[in-house]
Order: C-alpha cells, then structure tokens, then sequence
C-alpha cells in the first residue's frame, strides 16, 4: 500500500514528537581542531605554508571520501548512534494498520503513515484524534464513548464501526468497517492511549460471503421435496424446514425455536413412540416410522420417518435429525426421496467450499467433491481415514487441534484457522471449523469447510516484496542524489586544484588520486540510480541478436577458460527498444554473476526467441501480463540461489559473497534497469543443478523508419571553452555552487549567483535582462526548477537554461510543459564537463 507521504510499508511517520540526540560536544572538538590547524599554517613562512595547507586538504578529502564510503554500507552513521527504540519505531512505522498515540489532553504525540492514509490526512495539520474522525456518526461515537471509559480505567477494548463512506474520502463508494482499538499506556510518569485504527470491508466482505453461502444451504434445505426437523430430547422442536412448515400449514415467520412440539404436529401416541427408542451409549439409532402428522387445520397427513438419535456416553440422547416423506395421496415417496438425494448431493459437491466431517479422533469423515480436488485422497496407507492435522503442515497443526478441541467442546464461535497444506507446491488454505452435536467416540464432532487461499497468499507475497523493493528504491535514490551533489563539489575543486598545479608538482598525484577515487564513488552512486530507475536512459531501436553477437567476444573474455558460453538465436526475434549501453551491462552483470556461481567451471547459455500472449501463463509467473515479448533468457550450471535469500537478491549491497569480493549492486542494477525499461525479470534456481534469469522485454512496433531513431551523431569535443556570457547560476547547495561559479569565471564568464529559486528571480529583476543562460540545480526549496523555467518563460521565452541533477533527466521533465527545450547536465560533473555544456548550450 502505497502512502501520500511518499513512501510505502516503512515510511516515516507523519508526527513524531519524540527526541532525538546530538553531538554538539564532538562538532565543538573539530572545530577547535581545524582552529589550531589553521593557526598552525598562518605562522609557517610562506614558503613552508603551501604545502603544509595542500597536505591538510588532501588529508581532510581523503578522510570525507572514505567517510562517505563507511556511511554507505553502514560503518558510520552520522547524527549520533541509534536510540535503543528505532526497531520498534521502524516496526510501528511499517504497520499496515493505523496507529496514533495522545496523552490525557487529546493531543497527538505520534501518527504513522497508515494512519493519514485511512483518515484521508494529506499533511500533519489534517491528522486528526480518532474521536474527531468519527464524530460526525451517532453509533461511532458511542461506541468510542465505550472505549474511552475502558482506557479511563486502565482496560484495552475493540469495537467494530460501520461508517456510511470511507474516512479517507477516496476509494470505492459505499459503506465500510473500521476497527478500533484503544490500549493505555504509561510512559514513566505520563498516562498515554494508543489508538490502532484498521479497515476491515474486506474481512466483513468475505464474511458477508460465506454468510450468503450458508443462506443459500439453508434455502436449500428448506426447498427440499422432503420435510426435515429437528428437536430436543423432550420433544421441543428447535428447527423444521420450509417444505415441512408448508405440509402442515405454518407460518414460519412466526416460528420460535421450542414453541411447538413433536406431541403438538403427531397424531397419537406418535410422539411417544418417537421418543422411545433403543439407547446405545456412545452411538446413534435411526429408526423409520409411519405416522400421521395434524396439520393446523386438523386434518391428518401420513409421513414417513426416517428418525435418528445419537445418544452421549453416558446414555443420554441428543437433539434428533429427522427426515419427513410426504404419503399423502399422489406423492410418489420413492421419487420424492430421490430427488431429494440428488438436489443435496449436486449442492454438496458443487459448492466451492471443500466440506467434510470430522470425528471426535480427528479424522475424516464424508468429503465432497471440492474437498478431493483440495486435499487429495484422504485414505492413509494402512487404509483407515487420515486425522485432518494429517493435510496440514507442521506449522499449522496446532491452530487445527485447537480449533476441533473447541468443536468438540461445543463451542459455537470457532476463529478460522490459516494454515499450510502439506504435501508439494507451497498452497494453503482457509478453515472453518462448525461444531455438531455432541456424539460419542468415532462419531461426528465437526463440520469443516475450507477455502483454497494459495493464489490470494501468492498475490499478498507479491504485493509485499514488490513494496519492500519500492521502498529501498526510494532510499537508495534518495541517497545518490545526495552524494551526487557531494562528489560533484569534490571533482570540482579537485579540478581547480588540477588547473593550478603542474603533473611534476608533488602534489598533483595526491589531487589526482582524489578526483579517481571520487570517480569511484560517482559510479557506485550510478549504480544506486540504476537500481531506483532515476537515471537517464536514451533507448533505441535494438535487433537483440545483433547485440549479443557484438558483445560475446567480451563476454567469452569475462567468463574465462572453465565457462563455456553457448548463444542461442531465436528465428526472426522482434525489435526492442532499450539503451544499449545499459542493456549491455544487463547481459555482462548476469554472466559475471553466473561464472562466479560456478567456481569449477560450466556453462552458461544465453537464449533468445518471440513470447505470444498466449505462451504467458505457461511460465508460472502471476505478475506478468499477456502480452507480446521478446525473452532473453541467462541459465547457467551453477550452485543455484539457496531459497533463504532468493527473495533479497535484488536488494542493493545484499551479496553473499566473501568481505572486499563484491559491492552487491550488480543483480539490483539488473533489476533497475530491467524495470526502468518497462521490462519483467524472474528467476527459477535449483540447488546444485543451476539458475535462469529470464528477461521479458515488450517487442517494440515500428511505427516509421529505424533511420528515425537513430542516435545523433556526437559533435566534435570543442577546444576553446572561454567565453564571455552573463550566466545565472542557481544551487543550493553551498559547495557545488562555489564550484560551479569559480570555473565559469575562470574561463571568462560572468557569474551572478542564487541560492535558490525565488532569489534567481530577484537576481534576473536586477540585472535588467542581461542573463544570457541560466544553470539550475532541479531540486530546490521553496522554488524547484521546473517552475522556476516557469516563471522565466514569462519575460524571456527564449532563455537558455541547462539544468543539473542527481536524478535522471526524464524524472522532472515530464512536470514541464510540452516541448519545451533545454540542455542537461547529470551530477556529479567535472568542470571540463561543465564548461563544454554552456559552450555548447550558448551555441558558441
């Protein structure tokens, strides 16, 4: 589920005003430090005082780089160390239901992002206390009247509401359920409510369901060609159908359970005879009987009985079961018996609900035909029937024993049981658990029903591991933008140090050694781009056996002597349109990680062919829809993937290879660039035998001439990169602007600087007009790019911008209008970089 705030399962919580830590004591120590460094320096002569201050940066960049390194894969964390509750905050924050806590005075400490979500809060001012969400309703707020007196007394309570239109006022129009929990808490001195809020439509919809499901078996049963009743011991009867209601006249809307009794509808001594029969301790007895029934006008109506009682222990019998035949004059009772058997069995085996009986030993009785195609044969090897713990696996056997304990104890109101089925292939299934009445050993304690819930469990896996990936997307973009912006001021200033010191200066290999090392890290950063899907990808038209053929000479290199690599084309596969370069490093990530899965050597197979519609469904994998694909398919002979870590592979930095052997961004770049393409990837492995990775990439229509999509040629590297523009440089990070604007001076333009949108404008006002381009950052505060380009369109129409990111181009330039034109620059950028883009974007 996906939140307004801009994250998923795991998003931060929409109030949070618990206290954090610092470090001020330690900030204090460093600057002291770079105090009594700079003094240091200030008193050397000048001709010791240069180096001295080059050896300092070095060392300071040296350390910020590899302190940049540690953060990433988590040695250092800045901002102090971890509270001792962030595992409970990261666990509250993930919940899938709504959590808001308030102390006495109805004022919010904390709010998660389910919690917006359900009551429709688009920022923290919207969140409201759970009494003023459903103050507009008068059985809501009773039943939060009852809640509140509970916590007023130190009790957690739950109630269930019912509210005309949803909260969130979005979604499906129609009434839904909430459930509500409140609980009081006590922190130290402070007396806390938490209050749990969860949309449960579904779970009364399914209920709903099973309810009408149960109502149409009884609408069965009451429009049989038999009569049917049931009654106590001492004659009350507790149940007749509408067929037997009918025969004799009674209205059953007036019908009471116990009102009336055998003594009451049986001519005679009938009900005398009914009520003698043969006690069997422990068992049951069906006897048939023909008598005359009274109907409420007073005429007789002969009936046939087919009357059973099952009788406890101790000799005691229980409520009857009683099967009414119709002999009056022009009923055929062999026909009428017949067609009842026919109508329950077609109901019995039609019905989706697997139904079977259940004894007081726990094995299975009669079974329809849904339970067969469910669960199989119910017979064990020695031939007797199998105990239904016996179709459940192991961890769901307990839940199972408990809830035919309950059944066999008489309860009535028995929690449904989630559980695995036992056996191959991973399926479960849903049961509910109905007690009958009571019986003796080896005789009926239970009615079960269950529902097949493997696709539904399948689809909620899928959802969840599709927002888990969605999630640590999100951070790991967010993480290369910031380091976009810190990389690209260490390149720069590296550059202007280049730029000042000769290649025989002892101090041109340390700055040299700086800016290769910041190089390293920005292709790290790519990766994490590549991973989250925010790079900037320039797709054309590719025949996929072309590009493989092209690339196997450098794969056949990767792989070594031990892999053999075996291409296998398909006849006339379909274009695609992707990057090359990117698809490229698709292929070589896959064979790098194939030959490092088989150290003893093997081989390694690359297939290509076309995927119909139709062939979809036949690879087993639920989130790939029909449609028409060309599949590039990567199977090797390896160890395989080890199910406990089939479902983290993707993950960035997740590898299980040894400390210093890999980054684990290669199979998350995979993934990235696979999805930012449009593409489907999967993956079958078994242990010891080998893995496929298969590729479904949409085959790609042409709609005009292949010349049309071909990549323009790159212009000639221009020499001269001097010029003399006004440029408006807008940034607002500190250090890529001080960067930023001392390269363009130094090649001869005039810098006029902003560090934010508004004050560009302010800037633009002042200059009258003479701004010739204007360089902007995207991500800004209180004005982004985007509108920024806006408002400058407004009196310059024909401005020159070029914007810079950390992101990929195509992330904010579908926010600007159609065709609108400008130039790009990805971080992080060196100046060379930089001063070529305005050269080229002036048009000089």
């Amino acid at each position: 589920m996906t939140s307004r705030f801009g994250g998923a399962e795991g998003r931060p919580p929409v109030i949070d005003r618990g206290g954090r830590t610092g470090g001020i004591g330690r900030l204090v120590v460093l600057a002291v430090v770079l105090v009594a460094v700079a003094v240091a320096g200030a008193m050397l002569p000048p001709s010791s005082a240069q180096p001295f201050i080059f050896a300092v940066l070095g060392i300071l960049a040296v350390l910020g780089v590899f302190t940049l390194f540690a953060a990433a894969i988590g040695l250092v964390r800045f901002g102090g160390q971890i509270p001792r509750d962030d595992l409970a905050r990261g666990f509250i924050d993930s919940m899938t239901e709504g959590l808001v806590i308030s102390d006495r005075e109805g004022r919010i400490l904390y709010a998660n992002g389910a919690y917006a979500d359900l009551i429709g809060a688009d920022d923290e001012s919207d969140v409201r206390v759970i009494e003023r969400v459903f103050s507009g309703d008068q059985a809501a707020s009773e039943a939060l009247y009852r809640l509140s007196q509970s916590v007023r007394h130190q009790r957690a309570a739950v109630e269930e509401i019912r509210m005309p239109a949803p909260l969130s006022g979005t979604g499906p129009i129609g009434p839904r359920w909430y459930r509500v929990h409140a609980r009081p808490i006590q922190a130290g001195d402070q007396f806390l409510t938490a209050w749990r809020l969860a949309d449960i439509t579904g779970d009364r919809e399914q209920q709903e369901t099973v309810f009408q499901d149960l109502q149409h078996a009884i609408d069965y049963l009451d429009h049989a060609p038999a009569g049917f009743l049931s009654a106590e011991p001492d004659g009350r009867i507790v149940y007749l159908n509408a067929t037997l209601a009918e025969w004799l006249g009674i209205d059953l809307a007036f019908f009471k359970p116990g009102s009336i009794a055998l003594a009451d509808i049986v001519r005679g001594d009938g009900a005398a005879l009914l009520a003698a029969g043969n006690a069997r301790p422990g068992g049951s007895e069906t006897e048939i009987f023909d008598l005359d029934l009274v109907k409420q006008n007073g005429q007789s109506l002969p009936v046939r009985f087919l009357h059973r009682v099952p009788y406890a222990h101790d000799g005691a019998p229980g409520a009857t079961r009683t099967i009414v035949l119709n002999r009056g004059p022009g009923e055929d009772v062999s026909e009428a018996l017949r067609a009842a058997e026919v109508r329950f069995t077609r109901f019995f085996n039609h019905t989706p609900f697997a139904i079977a009986s259940v004894d007081r030993s726990g094995r299975i009785g009669r079974t329809n035909a849904a339970f067969a195609r469910l669960f199989g044969s119910v017979q064990g090897d020695g031939g007797g029937r199998l105990r239904l713990a016996d179709i459940v696996a192991e961890g769901g056997r307990a839940a199972v024993e408990r809830a035919l304990e309950a059944a066999a104890a008489g309860h009535g109101d028995i929690p449904f049981v989630d559980a695995s089925i036992a056996g191959p292939g991973d399926r479960s299934a849903r049961f509910y658990v109905s007690a009958v009445d009571e019986g003796a050993d080896e005789h009926e304690i239970a009615t079960i029903y269950a529902l097949d819930t493997t696709e539904q469990r399948a689809l909620e896996q899928q959802f969840q591991q599709s927002q888990k990936m969605e999630s640590i997307g999100q951070l790991a973009g967010g993480v290369a933008h910031d380091f976009n912006n810190v990389l690209t001021a260490i390149i720069g200033f590296s550059d202007l140090l280049l730029a000042n010191h000769r290649p025989s200066d002892p101090s041109f290999q340390d700055i040299m050694n700086i800016k290769q090392n910041a190089n390293r890290a920005a292709g790290l950063v790519r990766q994490l781009l590549a991973f989250s899907r925010r790079q900037t990808l320039r797709p054309q038209i590719l025949a996929i056996g072309d590009v493989l053929s092209d690339l196997s000479i450098l794969l056949e290199r990767l792989l070594g002597e031990k892999v053999k690599l075996q291409v296998v084309h398909g006849r006339d596969v379909w274009p695609i349109k992707a990057d090359l370069n990117q698809f490229e490093q698709v292929v070589i990530n896959l064979a790098v990680n194939a030959r490092d899965a088989m150290p003893a050597g093997g081989q390694l197979t690359i297939r290509t062919r076309n995927i119909l519609p139709a062939d979809c469904a036949g690879f087993g994998y639920k989130a790939l829809p029909a449609a028409e694909y060309v599949l590039i398919e990567v199977e090797d002979t390896g160890t395989g993937i080890p199910l406990e870590v089939q479902s983290k592979i993707f993950e960035p930095f997740f590898s299980t290879k040894d400390v210093g052997k890999g980054t684990g961004l290669g199979l998350s770049t995979v993934y990235g660039i696979v999805r930012q393409t449009g593409a489907h990837i999967f993956f079958d492995s078994v242990m010891e035998k080998g893995t496929i990775f298969r590729i479904f990439v949409p085959r790609y229509v042409t709609v005009e001439q292949p010349k049309a999509e071909l990549a323009p040629e790159k212009p000639q590297a221009k020499t001269d990169l001097t010029g003399s523009a006004n440029i408006l440089l807008v940034e607002d990070e500190e250090a890529v602007r001080a960067f930023a604007a001392r390269a363009l001076a130094s090649r001869g333009y005039t810098v006029h600087e902003a560090s934010s949108g508004a004050e560009a404008l302010e800037v633009m006002e002042r200059t009258g007009g003479s701004i010739d381009l204007v360089v902007s950052d995207v991500v800004m505060p209180e004005l982004d790019g985007p509108s920024l380009l806006r408002e400058l369109r407004k009196t310059r129409p024909n401005l020159k911008i070029i914007f810079v990111s950390g992101y990929a181009e195509d992330a904010f330039a579908r926010n600007l209008p159609d065709g609108e034109s400008f130039s790009f620059l990805p971080k992080p950028f060196s100046l060379k970089q930089l001063a070529t883009a305005v050269k080229e974007a002036l048009g000089e």
